[in-house]
């Protein structure tokens, strides 16, 4: 009994931090996004006050949650898993492992739906400096997740 209470607590722990890594990367991911635009809209000579700014960036995180936030969430999850077995053999590396799998996975999602369907939806990415800002919110992601499963105790 204790062996399955050992690994429901170890999964619940893995399960939050996850959780919390993919708000994190999102967030980060749909404010930069935001911000971008709003930058576009500066250079054509559109002024946008802190209010609007603020508003928009609040409804860009929640309007792009329902396609987006899945995608980070998915995507995440295989990196992680992927980060994780790989320190079985390279402990050593934990760090850049997992802020590789979380800027790793933000990237591919981008790219991968460039590839297959010819979109980039979220206009950050169209550009390798926005692509580099994208790839940083899903490496946050990833230093969250490393940063709560250590800090948790082992059993």
């Amino acid at each position: 009994m204790d062996n399955w209470r050992s690994l429901l607590n170890f999964l619940a722990r893995r399960l939050g931090a996850w959780l919390l890594a993919v708000v994190v990367a999102y967030v980060l991911a749909a404010v930069t996004a935001t911000q971008h635009v709003v930058a576009q809209l500066s250079k054509v000579g559109i002024g946008v006050n802190l209010g609007e700014r603020l508003a928009m960036t609040g409804q860009d995180v929640v309007g792009m949650a329902s396609m987006f936030l899945p995608m980070v969430a998915f995507a995440l999850l295989i990196a992680f898993m992927t980060a994780a077995l790989l320190c079985r053999w390279l402990s050593r590396w934990r760090l850049p492992l997992y802020l590789l799998a979380g800027a790793t996975a933000v990237v591919c999602i981008h790219l991968g739906l460039n590839l297959a369907f010819g979109i980039t939806p979220v206009a950050i990415a169209r550009s390798p400096v926005g692509l580099l800002l994208q790839a940083l919110a899903g490496a946050a992601g990833g230093f969250t997740y490393l940063f709560l499963i250590k800090r948790q105790p082992a059993g």
